[in-house]
């Protein structure tokens, strides 16, 4: 693959949830003259993050915790097809967004009916993975920014974007309110948190991915296989604090 199409184009960094990535581009690759849109392609790993959910409450834990990974590596592909076929959206950035977020919502919920959490620790919960993967996020939109110039994802959401042509203005104008209502807190309190970061920011961007989906989806699925999906929270909470704590200060303080 050219180096322009590459997610973070000459930098060569090392993403711990980026395991996946080269089966997402081997499937981009077979989907990229399908008739197959890259929203569709968002759509389904959606579709199978509330499938996930549905099979924990039904008590299928390991075989929903299978699919996670799985779901993690369909998640790729939407990215991977639209650098292909070199037509970033706007529109797709937003609803992956917001896909990931109902899916992440709905399996923590369902691991807290099933696991007999309080819905307090649930909500927390729910909110530390969302700022856990809004700080990888951070780092990977700069790593991206500087390595291919991809501005299609930004670390300041605010100001409305311009549709790109192969898109609609309203849709990205309605994508982007809500983004903006429900999201745009999380990049915000991320970047009040974190400093300018290392000179090449590989030390975040490395650390911060074992926070990201794909890294996380493996260790649940790792908990479930050995029957400890008990400890779920002290990974949530505990390890990923400590990783987290660990990226702020070195950003703050390189």
């Amino acid at each position: 693959m050219p180096e322009n199409k590459k997610k973070y184009g000459t930098i060569e960094v090392f993403n711990l949830s980026e395991w996946g990535r080269p089966i997402a581009r081997v499937a981009a690759k077979f989907l990229e003259k399908k008739p197959i849109s890259v929203i569709q392609v968002t759509n389904i790993h959606f579709l199978l993050s509330l499938f996930c959910a549905w099979l924990i409450l039904e008590g299928y834990l390991l075989e929903s915790c299978l699919l996670l990974v799985v779901k993690g590596v369909i998640d790729a592909v939407d990215g991977e097809l639209a650098r292909i076929r070199e037509r970033p959206s706007h529109v797709g950035r937003y609803w992956d967004t917001v896909a990931d977020t109902i899916g992440l919502i709905a399996v923590m919920c369902a691991f807290g009916v099933v696991l007999d959490w309080k819905i307090g620790l649930t909500s927390i919960i729910i909110l530390a993975t969302l700022l856990q993967y809004s700080l990888f996020n951070h780092f990977s939109i700069l790593m991206r920014m500087l390595g291919s110039g991809d501005s299609t994802s930004r670390i300041d959401e605010r100001i409305r974007p311009v549709a790109q042509p192969w898109e609609s203005q309203t849709a990205v104008n309605i994508f982007h309110t809500i983004y903006v209502v429900f999201f745009s807190w999380q990049d915000s309190l991320v970047s009040k948190l974190s400093g300018k970061g290392s000179a090449k920011l590989r030390f975040e961007l490395t650390v911060s991915s074992s926070l990201g989906y794909g890294m996380q989806s493996i260790l649940i699925f790792l908990l479930a296989l050995t029957q400890n999906l008990s400890y779920l929270p002290h990974l949530v909470l505990g390890v990923n604090g400590f990783l987290v704590a660990l990226v702020l200060l070195r950003s703050r303080f390189r």
